[in-house]
């Protein structure tokens, strides 16, 4: 069953008033609104929403990824170091996505093949590729100073908009086309909600699933890119909690963990909560751990808020 995605909208414009009406009254004590604030905002929210959008719709398929920390991290070290030792860091860019993608399908052709759940699939690669990691560089960051044309297209700014969020706002409109728009949508929907059902009309299950498996693969990859390139470096450690984050943000968004629900709205809009919390708690002071008590309850606050709304609808 499809959203419109309006819950999840409302609560966002209600706590956006919420946070602009504050920094506008208290700008001293709450920078909400100040342009460092919106242009950090800009820039972080994307490095969670692009893998977000690859979760969210795996979730719709029905299927879930835990490596996609490990694979954020994998994919952007090798682009790097292939970079840094000379590749053309376009072509080392397009092979860190295909590195992303494949770690995505060989997820989906494990899961598949061995009938085995894609949660402990995903949890047993999301190992082998931390692993990897070590083995190949080791527990120190990576550096990555890319030239000046390719840091303008993945970190520089297009006026006042840093360039991550474009490639944000373009991967969102490319997954609503995709997921509402496109017979793949149709199928992934179908297969994210009776899996059997849909295979008896005719629908490829198991390519659907693969192909949602790829564009996981691939969504962590680019934020891994982006991320490197905004920041200069990698570090192993830096992805540990994109995995639950991810699927956070497309719970929070309205999606269901039993698959064949939820929207692209809804995954960008709680990728944007997700953010939103953590900047509010960081502008009031709050300890670091207040984040992930608060994440905790609007989880099981939007999962039970949209249920109700289910049954309701049912």
């Amino acid at each position: 069953m499809q959203q419109s995605g309006l819950e999840i909208l409302i609560l966002f414009l209600l706590v956006q008033v919420a946070s602009i009406i504050y920094g506008v009254i208290s700008p001293d004590t709450f920078a909400y609104v100040s342009p460092a604030n919106i242009q950090t905002a800009l820039e972080a929210i994307p490095l969670l929403g692009i893998p977000a959008l690859g979760v969210g719709t795996l979730m719709i398929a029905g299927e879930f990824d835990l490596s996609i920390g490990a694979n954020y991290i994998f994919s952007s070290i090798i682009m790097a170091q292939l970079a840094e030792n000379g590749l053309s860091v376009w072509l080392a860019a397009l092979l860190g996505l295909g590195i992303g993608a494949g770690i995505g399908l060989l997820n989906g052709v494990i899961t598949l093949r061995l009938r085995i759940p894609s949660f402990i699939t995903t949890l047993g690669t999301m190992g082998i590729w931390d692993a990897a990691t070590l083995f190949i560089h080791g527990a120190s960051s990576q550096p990555f100073n890319p030239p000046p044309e390719f840091a303008a297209v993945t970190a520089g700014l297009f006026g006042i908009i840093p360039a991550e969020f474009l490639w944000f706002l373009a991967l969102s409109i490319v997954f609503w086309a995709l997921l509402h728009q496109h017979r793949l949508g149709n199928h992934i929907f179908a297969v994210g909600g009776n899996k059997y059902a849909a295979e008896e009309n005719g629908v490829p299950g198991n390519r659907a699933k693969l192909i949602a498996f790829g564009l996981t693969g691939a969504c962590a990859a680019l934020a891994g890119i982006l991320a490197a390139a905004q920041i200069g470096n990698i570090a192993p450690s830096s992805a540990t909690d994109l995995p639950l984050q991810a699927i956070a943000a497309c719970v929070i968004g309205g999606l269901t963990l039993s698959g064949g629900r939820g929207t692209v709205l809804g995954m960008a809009l709680g990728a944007a909560l997700i953010y939103w919390i953590q900047d509010v708690l960081l502008l009031l002071g709050a300890p670091g751990f207040y984040l992930s008590a608060f994440v905790g309850v609007l989880i099981i606050g939007a999962a039970a808020i949209y249920e109700q709304l289910r049954r309701r609808q049912s």
